[in-house]
């Protein structure tokens, strides 16, 4: 079962994703950054998913 942090983790992540694609439509200077940040949450999300079940 995944747990309720890798859900949270990885939904952040989709929505600052999303978030940073509208700010590069609208051409802001810190689209990338937002996006960056959400694959980061993406990332952690996927290492928190592999950890537990390589835990269990």
């Amino acid at each position: 079962m995944i747990s309720k942090k890798v859900i949270s983790f990885f939904t952040f992540g989709v929505f600052l994703i999303i978030v940073g694609a509208i700010l590069k439509f609208t051409k802001n200077p810190q689209a990338n950054l937002i996006m960056a940040i959400g694959l980061l949450f993406e990332l952690f999300a996927a290492l928190l998913f592999i950890w537990n079940k390589l835990k269990k």
